[in-house]
């Protein structure tokens, strides 16, 4: 008996099938660079996978989008705060310029009035104020040393602001003719009718009493220190007349006056040496 043997087709070794794959491919590159075949279905790959493509890399696309977005905003907001904190600066700069130049003002003020005085004259600054109420004092920073002594006069660039209550070395304290327990002797400037101006705690008003109701006085007259007593030198501004009441019943008018410095405002005095 004779046994048939099965017969498989033979199939190439496999470095043969690569040698015509390589071959193939080869071909295929020669072709297409020289007749540019595969352009347009390369294109259409393309396009076919472009969608897939934009798919997957958005999600990298959203979170740069998103990081970039976040570091934009916050380096406007520290670029913003930095540009306020500098504008507040500035600001800050700005007023203290006012102030610098307000003083400086003042000052020219203070110098320009000195130098038309015959008296010895000295600059001085307040330093601080009664917290009182009811008290005017003041410290100007000149004491002893600055040859200050008690009850020197003291004035601003418009007129009389009081005198020198007690000194020490390298300050004193100094009372406003608004005090209540001040009082200077003065005259009016217009007809030399002698009289007293008296603090009632009021920076806007000074009495004015003992006025006979028949005395010649006006509302606007400049009432001027009289040089008696021998306290104020004569002749410095203190206050001008802005009320004169007369009652028939009564001896005396009601006369105030408002001071000439602003006694409530200034910052620098000048202090004469009127011994």
């Amino acid at each position: 008996m004779v046994v048939e043997k099965n017969h498989r087709p033979r199939i190439p070794a496999l470095n043969t099938k690569f040698i015509v794959l390589i071959l193939f491919s080869f071909s295929l590159l020669i072709s297409d660079q020289k007749n540019n075949y595969l352009s347009i279905l390369r294109n259409s790959i393309t396009i076919a996978l472009h969608p897939i493509q934009a798919t997957v890399d958005f999600p990298q696309r959203l979170l740069s989008w998103m990081d970039n977005t976040f570091i934009e905003r916050n380096e406007l907001i520290k670029e913003n705060k930095a540009l306020q904190e500098e504008r507040l600066v500035n600001l800050q700069a700005l007023q203290r310029f006012d102030s610098l130049v307000q003083e400086n003002i003042r000052l020219r003020e203070i110098l320009n009035a000195s130098t038309k005085l015959n008296d010895n004259v000295q600059i001085a600054r307040i330093i601080s104020a009664d917290i009182n109420p009811f008290r005017h004092i003041i410290v100007v920073d000149k004491g002893t040393q600055d040859n200050l002594y008690n009850g020197q006069t003291m004035v601003d660039t418009n007129g009389v602001v009081g005198q020198i209550l007690q000194t020490s070395f390298l300050s004193s304290q100094a009372i406003l003719i608004s005090d209540t327990d001040h009082a200077l002797p003065i005259e009016v400037n217009r007809n030399g009718l002698r009289t007293i101006a008296q603090g009632n705690g009021s920076y806007d008003h000074l009495d004015i009493p003992y006025i006979p109701n028949n005395a010649d006085i006006r509302v606007g007259d400049l009432l001027v220190t009289s040089g008696l007593g021998g306290k104020f030198p004569a002749g410095y501004p203190v206050a001008l007349i802005d009320k004169v009441s007369r009652n028939p019943s009564q001896q005396f008018a009601n006369v105030s006056a408002k001071p000439t410095a602003s006694l409530n405002q200034i910052r620098e005095v000048m202090l004469i040496d009127n011994q």
